[in-house]
């Protein structure tokens, strides 16, 4: 499978980029530096030209562009090429803690994180509107970090999962596992999963 990953150097998406090449994959990285602009449908288009799916992992630190322009650039192109399989990283902060009440607004939520959370809500909304193509928003457990690849993981709906502890962790190297293995399946098209162990 041909699989075209934009943000392909960021702690989640270089893990991306090695579990589908592990596999066997063709994976194409696109990124600004290369000559990509994820906020521009056309360049979105050409680089996806060909793809059978594409992984949006872009982060918008430093940017000067939103989640949800990104989501919108992304689908606009990926749609003119004609690729229908779409998986992007989602953000924790929208996940319900308890129903109807998002980790974004309690009051344990680090300040420091919740721009970029509400960004990820705006921007599943985004996904949410669309429905001619099979799109998944995958969004991580509460912390995600650099660690060990053990291929375990759980897949959740809404809800944040957490462990018997209560707590609510995954591995960057697992998380990648499961965009994998929800890219090869074609699994759970026009939905938001949750991951973690």
């Amino acid at each position: 499978m041909k699989v075209v990953v934009f943000g392909p150097t960021g702690m989640v998406g270089s893990r991306i980029v090695a579990e589908l090449e592990q596999r066997g994959h063709d994976v194409v990285g696109a990124s600004r530096s290369g000559g990509t602009d994820v906020t521009d449908p056309d360049s979105v288009a050409s680089a996806v030209a060909g793809a059978d799916a594409v992984v949006c992992a872009v982060s918008t630190r430093g940017a000067d562009y939103t989640l949800a322009d990104a989501a919108r650039s992304v689908i606009g192109g990926v749609r003119r090429a004609g690729v229908s399989r779409l998986v992007t990283i989602g953000g924790t902060g929208s996940l319900e803690v308890a129903p109807g009440v998002r980790y974004v607004d309690t009051p344990t939520f680090n300040d420091e994180y919740k721009p970029e959370a509400l960004q990820h809500a705006d921007a599943l909304e985004v996904y949410r509107g669309v429905d001619d193509l099979d799109w998944t928003v995958v969004s991580p457990a509460a912390y995600i970090h650099p660690g060990e690849r053990t291929g375990r993981y759980r897949l959740g709906a809404d809800q944040m999962l957490v462990d018997a502890d209560g707590k609510s962790e995954i591995s960057a190297e697992d998380y990648a596992v499961a965009i994998a293995d929800l890219l090869e399946q074609h699994g759970h098209a026009s939905e938001r999963v949750g991951v973690a162990w």
